[in-house]
């Protein structure tokens, strides 16, 4: 199961996300006889969900009549990023040894080295599938893209293991991490010791840099992250296409990483790392007008427009 927070006529709403058509649950509730909580919050209908229940019969009540599909599908809808405000936005650096590599660094092996967390700030980076991504008038000749497998907390954990870490997700999404590579406040500074470190945590705040959707797939969607197929376009050219079995850390030892220390509470996403193929790696970076595309199998594409 798929879905998607929509805006339809002014109005949000949670349907079923079918690529090019969304099946909104109230008009699938009202057509299958079931009875749903009018709420724009697609949480409550993923697993540990209130509602979750009631989707998932309405999703196989659909899966078997190919009419009701027809009939019931909507295609000028606009996706919504689906979790709004999530308390926390987690991300992954150095997660894929040839991403590592392509920047110039020695990969090294799981069990010498921890998974390298940071956050954006999610009130003012998220953005959405269809959306605008500005390029930043403070730094804007070093903007660059990162396809991610974004991982969707169902429930709170605290200490979880890895063995038990993926019975605490509600859903997997897609994130594009745009990454500013060449900000430098203040030119005239005096360098410090820690002044690189910061100049790259800074790169990644920028307004609508963190594009995540256009659905959330669940677990029985998914039933492996670890093998999933990720590849990224930039105007129609492939640049990345990798794996997520490649991933230095899994899912489930990212989950267990950050629970050892940090609360994860339901809708928090953590964007799980980036493969290679980013810009950077060959001095190409974004431009207004270019369209990328960052798509990930089983959930779906995110599709952005760069602009000034």
């Amino acid at each position: 199961m798929r879905l998607c927070r929509f805006e339809q006529n002014g109005k949000a709403a949670v349907g079923f996300f079918l690529d090019e058509q969304v099946i909104p649950l109230s008009t699938a509730a009202d057509a299958a006889g079931e009875t749903l909580e009018a709420t724009d919050d697609l949480l409550s209908f993923l697993p540990h969900g209130s509602q979750h229940e009631a989707a998932q019969k309405m999703a196989e009540w659909l899966a078997g009549d190919e009419s009701a599909v027809a009939s019931l599908a909507i295609k000028d809808a606009s996706i919504l990023t689906p979790i709004p405000r999530p308390n926390k936005l987690l991300l992954l650096a150095g997660n894929y040894a040839k991403h590592i590599e392509e920047g110039g660094e020695n990969a090294v092996e799981r069990a010498q080295t921890y998974p390298y967390v940071f956050m954006k700030p999610p009130s003012t980076t998220l953005n959405h599938h269809g959306g605008d991504v500005p390029i930043p008038a403070v730094s804007p000749g070093n903007i660059d893209w990162e396809c991610e497998l974004g991982v969707v907390i169902g429930k709170k954990a605290k200490d979880v293991s890895e063995a038990e870490a993926l019975d605490y997700v509600a859903g997997y999404t897609v994130v594009n991490d745009i990454s500013d590579r060449g900000f430098q406040p203040n030119p005239n500074r005096k360098e410090r010791s820690r002044d690189k470190f910061f100049d790259w945590q800074h790169g990644k705040w920028h307004e609508g840099s963190c594009p995540v959707g256009p659905c959330i797939a669940t677990p029985a969607t998914i039933s492996d992250p670890q093998n999933l197929p990720l590849k990224l376009t930039v105007n129609g050219e492939v640049h990345q296409d990798a794996s997520t079995a490649l991933q230095i850390f899994p899912v489930a030892a990212v989950i267990e990483f950050i629970s050892s220390f940090v609360t994860l509470e339901p809708g928090d996403i953590i964007s799980t790392g980036t493969a290679a193929g980013v810009g950077h790696a060959k001095g190409v970076y974004l431009k207004a007008g270019d369209q990328v595309a960052a798509c990930i199998e089983g959930i779906g594409v995110i599709e952005n427009t760069i602009v000034v």
